[in-house]
């Protein structure tokens, strides 16, 4: 594969060099072989001419959910990664969301081996405990020696204690990453949507942030006893925020994340009861909005992710209180981050996260793997299901503005634009 990218403006602020400078790029069989201000097009090169080209790093996220094994209406793997790949993601971290669960080497390589050959790569989390119900630890060596890149209970809280204190130990050998969802069940209960003034209104159950905050400080009280390697994923509320702001001011080895849809709606949405807002952890208020985006540019919240959730039309289309949790979110998430921060910030927000999975960097120099994210930031859209590439449809984005256009990626030797 050769390719040269024409007067693309070069996003990356750890080199002074090249961030913000307009060159040319060329790509030899996967590597950066040239970046100039001009290079003349040889034979058998492919060029490529885009309307204000940028191009950055390769983009990551670090909770995406498909389907296969067991639920291929929702998503294949196939598609799911050409959909990561055309929403610019290089890389994504599959969450452990099929069925059977993924809890054990043999579920692990069949993850890895069905994702072979395409632009995306694909890294597999296998599940903290045996098919994910919470009592047994699962075979997480194994796992991890087969290519998963941490273990998780996919949106399912451990309320056992001493079982996430074991994990912590046992996994440190290794360096292994426990996921641990916020959410204690118990205090939970039967709530849907987020306890205040919209769930009194439109008469549906709330889950209080205390539901989240409550397990937050638990896990952190366990893991300054244990030490390892802790990730909380998708928080949501202002004092989740500061709780984990505290906890790394302290020393402990912990990161999180926040759901971009958590970044841009409020539980204000709710009046239609329009199911495809129903999430989990539940949109918040503005307050706690302001908190997370305060958190992100304090680096107190690591990294942004799509948590993306492909869900078939039986399960959304049904009435509010018994629809499935989750909405479709790799196509929009540049589109919402560009309007929140400037380019710089987005390009950093969606870049980083992989060595906390122990994955290697990524680079924009002569030598290196090409692992490139192409995009214009200008360009702006209404987002409606023609933009969508993905097999279910649940998106709460549609009708939503969109800032930027992403063209696509050129990674592991290949093209997908």
């Amino acid at each position: 594969m050769n390719i040269l990218l024409k007067s693309a403006t070069i996003v990356d602020n750890t080199n002074s060099k090249l961030h913000f400078k307009k060159r040319d790029i060329l790509i030899h069989n996967g590597i950066i072989e040239e970046i100039s201000p001009l290079i003349k097009p040889g034979r058998n090169i492919k060029t490529l001419n885009f309307k204000n080209l940028h191009v950055s790093a390769g983009w990551f996220d670090s909770s995406v959910s498909f389907g296969e094994p067991g639920y291929e209406e929702r998503e294949t793997i196939n598609n799911g990664l050409n959909v990561a790949a055309k929403s610019g993601y290089t890389d994504i971290v599959l969450n452990p969301n099929t069925y059977p669960l993924p809890d054990s080497s043999g579920a692990i390589v069949f993850l890895k081996n069905a994702a072979k050959g395409q632009a995306t790569k694909l890294h597999p989390l296998g599940t903290l405990t045996v098919q994910g119900k919470g009592n047994d630890l699962a075979e997480l060596y194994d796992m991890q020696n087969s290519g998963a890149v941490g273990f998780y209970d996919f949106k399912r809280s451990i309320s056992n204690s001493n079982l996430l204190k074991i994990a912590l130990q046992y996994s440190q050998d290794f360096k292994g990453l426990v996921c641990s969802f916020p959410m204690d069940e118990k205090i939970m209960s039967k709530g849907i949507v987020n306890e205040g003034i919209s769930s009194t209104r439109v008469g549906l159950k709330g889950i209080p942030a205390l539901a989240e905050e409550l397990q937050i400080a638990r896990d952190l009280f366990i893991l300054e006893y244990t030490g390892g390697y802790l990730h909380i994923p998708t928080i949501s509320t202002a004092k989740s925020v500061r709780i984990i702001g505290e906890a790394k001011r302290k020393g402990l080895n912990v990161s999180c994340s926040v759901a971009v849809h958590n970044l841009m709606f409020t539980d204000e949405v709710l009046d239609n009861f329009d199911s495809n807002y129903k999430v989990l952890p539940p949109l918040r208020t503005k307050k706690d909005i302001r908190a997370l985006i305060k958190g992100l540019k304090e680096g107190t919240i690591d990294f942004v992710t799509s948590d993306h959730t492909p869900i078939d039309i039986e399960e959304k289309r049904i009435e509010f209180d018994n629809a499935a949790y989750g909405t479709l979110g790799l196509e929009n998430a540049f589109g919402i981050l560009n309007q929140l921060f400037n380019i710089e910030t987005v390009v950093d927000l969606m870049s980083k996260g992989r060595e906390r999975f122990s994955l290697s960097p990524v680079t924009i120099e002569k030598g290196a793997l090409a692992n490139l994210t192409l995009f214009d930031p200008e360009s702006d859209y209404v987002f409606t299901k023609n933009h969508c590439y993905s097999t279910s449809k649940n998106s709460m984005f549609f009708g939503t503005k969109m800032k930027g256009k992403v063209y696509g990626i050129i990674a592991n030797n290949q093209i997908n634009v």
